[in-house]
C-alpha cells in the first residue's frame, strides 16, 4: 500500500476590500441558516456497495486523519479497506476522480470549486465533498527562502519567484491575497510548479527565489538549512482559512451511499484524533519520512470534525475576488453530510 509575518505591512485598498468581506461572510454566514448543511438525502446504511477503494492523499501533515484512522482501525471497523495513493496536489487529484483511479482524494478546496465551477467533471456528475480535512493556523502555511537570501520580508518577493506544488491551487490564492496585503503586486510575482517533497532542493540551488512549504517540510527545512519565514500566507485576509478535504465524484457517492457514509465516520473520528500530537508524530515520520525531532517540532493545523458550508464559502468568496472564480459559486450543493 502506497504511503505519503513577515512584518506588518500598511494594507492596501484591495486588502481592505477582502479582509472587510470576509469578516462579513465569517460572522454573518455567507448562505444564511444553520452552519451544517443537512444531508442532501437520506442516511446511508446497509452493505457497503464497495468495502476497497482507493484514496489520493499527499505526503504532508494534513492527512494524518487518514493514517491515524488506518492506524486506530477505524476504516476497519466500518468495513472499509483503504488503498492509498499519492498525488502532487489537489489539482492532480481531479483526473483521478473522474477517471475512476481515485474513488476518493484529498485534495484543496480551491482546486475542487475551480474544477466545479467549470463543470470539469459533469461527465460523472460533478464533484461531491465527503470530509473537511484540514484549517490554516499560524506558522504552518509559509513561504520560506534560505537564510543567505536578500529576501527577508514580504516586499522583497516582488519580482521573484516562488516554488508552489501546483497552479491555481490554495497556496497560489492564499500567496496572492496575502501578499497584496502587505503591498506587494502578485502579478509581479511568478509561480513555478515542484512537488512539495523538492523544494528544499529548489530554494538551495536557486532554481526558485523561494517556497510556499506546509508541514512537515517547513520545519525540515528550518532544520537542515536554516530556512526563513518571508511571509506567513495564512495571515491578514486569509487567517484561519479552510485548506483541503476530501472528495469524490456525484457518480461514485450515488452508487455507493453506504460507502462513502463509511467512510464519513471513520473520518470524523481520525479528525478528531489527529489533534493529539503523541498520536500523530509517531505516524508522520512514517508516512511523510522525516525524523523523529522534525515530527516533534511541525506546527499543527486545525482539523475539522464536521463539513461547514459557511466556513467553506469563505475560500469560494476569495478565489472570486482574485480571479480563480469567474463569478459568484454557492457551494453548498457539493456538500454530502451524511454518514453521521
Amino acid at each position: 500500500m502506497t504511503r505519503r509575518v513577515g512584518r506588518h505591512a500598511r494594507m492596501i485598498v484591495g486588502g481592505l476590500s477582502v479582509l472587510a468581506l470576509l469578516a462579513s461572510v465569517a460572522g454573518c454566514g455567507a448562505l444564511g441558516g444553520s452552519t451544517e448543511t443537512p444531508a442532501a438525502e437520506k442516511p446511508a446504511t446497509g452493505k457497503l456497495e464497495k468495502s476497497k477503494i482507493t484514496l489520493g492523499v499527499l505526503p504532508i501533515l494534513d492527512v494524518a486523519s487518514v493514517h491515524v484512522a488506518l492506524q486506530k482501525g477505524y476504516f476497519k471497523e466500518e468495513g472499509l479497506d483503504v488503498d492509498l495513493k499519492v498525488i502532487q496536489g489537489g489539482a492532480a487529484a481531479i483526473p483521478g476522480l473522474i477517471s475512476g483511479d481515485l474513488d476518493m482524494s484529498f485534495g484543496n478546496w480551491v482546486s475542487f470549486f475551480a474544477a466545479e465551477s467549470k463543470e470539469a467533471a459533469k461527465a460523472v456528475d460533478g464533484l461531491k465533498l465527503v470530509s473537511d480535512g484540514y484549517q490554516a493556523k499560524p506558522d504552518m502555511f509559509l513561504i520560506v527562502t534560505t537564510a543567505d537570501s536578500p529576501i527577508k520580508s514580504p516586499k522583497d518577493l516582488a519580482g521573484k519567484t516562488i516554488a508552489i506544488n501546483t497552479f491555481k491551487n490554495i497556496a497560489e490564492l492564499t500567496a496572492k491575497a496575502t501578499l497584496e496585503a502587505n503591498d506587494v503586486d502578485p502579478k509581479t510575482v511568478t509561480f513555478k510548479e515542484f512537488a512539495f517533497p523538492d523544494m528544499q532542493a529548489a530554494i538551495e540551488n536557486k532554481t526558485v527565489d523561494a517556497a510556499f512549504m506546509v508541514e512537515p517540510f517547513i520545519t525540515r527545512a528550518q532544520r537542515a538549512i536554516g530556512s526563513v519565514t518571508a511571509l506567513d500566507a495564512a495571515s491578514g485576509p486569509t487567517a484561519d482559512i479552510p485548506i483541503a478535504g476530501y472528495a469524490t465524484s456525484g457518480k461514485f457517492a450515488k452508487e455507493n451511499p453506504n460507502t462513502v457514509a463509511a467512510f464519513q465516520r471513520a473520518m470524523a473520528k481520525g479528525q478528531k484524533d489527529a489533534a493529539d500530537r503523541p498520536t500523530v508524530e509517531p505516524l508522520l515520520q512514517e508516512y511523510a519520512k522525516v525524523d523523529k525531532e522534525t515530527a516533534s517540532l511541525v506546527h499543527f493545523g486545525e482539523f475539522p470534525t464536521t463539513l461547514d458550508a459557511t466556513r467553506l464559502q469563505r475560500v469560494a468568496t476569495l478565489m472570486k475576488t482574485y480571479g480563480l472564480l469567474e463569478k459568484e459559486m454557492d457551494i453548498k450543493p457539493m456538500l454530502i453530510t451524511s454518514g453521521s
